[in-house]
């Protein structure tokens, strides 16, 4: 017995579960029941109960009788396992195959001057390049990821699924957010679970571009025609300094487990506070201020008003002149 698939299966859940009810509430049904009459509307999954085995007819009682699920359920499911198996071996067997394609693309003489540089178009064309790029990784993921974070459940679950992978494999990854990051409990979660996979996840209070870097051979960034839009980078030069920027950059960040830690938050809340003070020194505006802090406008404009009750202000052409007449540049101790 085989063959059945999702449309069976909807059929099964909205029509036959009732009918297969009645027919064992009812010790039966008999040949004249007007839903399973040629265009009665229980038909369909009169046939399919009776095709599946879970109603025969019983001539003694002349009625259609139930049967037993259990007896019934082995013969349905076991089959669709063993396609489940049989799929996915070769769905391995295929990427293996193509895994070997890859590495004769590579080794080939003009793999590293064809194509150093392609431009990706909308999250059609992104996201699935960055996905075949996580998938075929053997050693190591670099990721900047600036100003936002895992914004959903559902695309939390992906990421984890995605990176668990990778890690599985003995891949080392390594992830570099701003501090805002530490204030989003789902973007915690996803750092708790990789972290505890093996993965290293670090803040850094600077603004940095979205950047991925698969292998050292490979590195995705943002185009200049807007955010929907990616470069991917294979010029082996261009690579290893976009690596120098990451690790440089590595080096200055805070190691962030997804957990709370008291003592790293009123750290990093200082060097917010000292950042928000050079955007006022340096003059930005609220949107660029805020984007280099990776914070909302209304998030960093708090961060103004804690700032000008500090000093004891009530403007910002007073927070800024305060600030400039006492030639603070934002490293200063908390307090006026």
């Amino acid at each position: 017995m085989s063959g059945y698939g999702p449309e069976q299966r909807r059929l099964f859940e909205s029509t036959c579960v009732a009918l297969y009810e009645e027919a064992t509430l009812q010790g039966g049904l008999t040949p004249e029941h007007p839903g399973i009459a040629d265009d009665g509307d229980q038909r369909e999954a009169f046939d399919l109960l009776v095709e599946m085995g879970l109603l025969h007819f019983d001539r003694s009682t002349a009625r259609w009788q139930p049967t037993d699920p259990g007896a019934v359920q082995s013969q349905v499911v076991v089959p669709l396992s063993h396609e489940a198996s049989r799929l996915l071996e070769e769905s391995s067997r295929w990427a293996q195959t193509f895994g070997s394609l890859t590495q004769v693309w590579r080794r080939s003489p003009g793999a590293s001057t064809r194509g150093p540089f392609v431009y990706l178009h909308g999250g059609a064309a992104i996201e699935p390049f960055l996905s075949a790029l996580v998938a075929e990784c053997e050693s190591e993921i670099l990721t900047a990821q600036p100003e936002t974070h895992r914004d959903t459940g559902a695309s939390l679950a992906r990421a984890v699924q995605s990176d668990t992978k990778a890690l599985e494999r003995g891949v080392r990854m390594r992830t570099l957010y701003q501090h805002s990051a530490r204030r989003s409990a789902i973007t915690r979660e996803y750092v708790a679970q990789v972290t505890a996979l093996g993965a290293e996840v670090r803040t850094l209070d600077e603004f940095f571009n979205r950047m991925i870097v698969i292998d050292r051979r490979v590195a995705v960034i943002p185009s200049a025609e807007g955010i929907m839009s990616a470069l991917a980078v294979r010029e082996p030069s261009m690579v290893a300094y976009l690596v120098d920027v990451f690790e440089r950059a590595w080096e200055r960040a805070r190691p962030f487990s997804g957990s709370l830690d008291r003592s790293a938050t009123k750290e990093i809340a200082a060097e917010q506070r000292a950042m928000t003070m050079r955007m006022l020194i340096e003059g930005h505006s609220d949107a660029v201020a805020a984007k280099r802090l990776g914070v909302s406008p209304r998030t960093y404009a708090g961060y103004v008003a804690d700032l000008k009750q500090e000093f004891d202000v009530e403007t910002r052409f007073q927070l800024g002149y305060v600030i400039g007449q006492r030639g603070m540049d934002g490293q200063e101790p908390s307090g006026p």
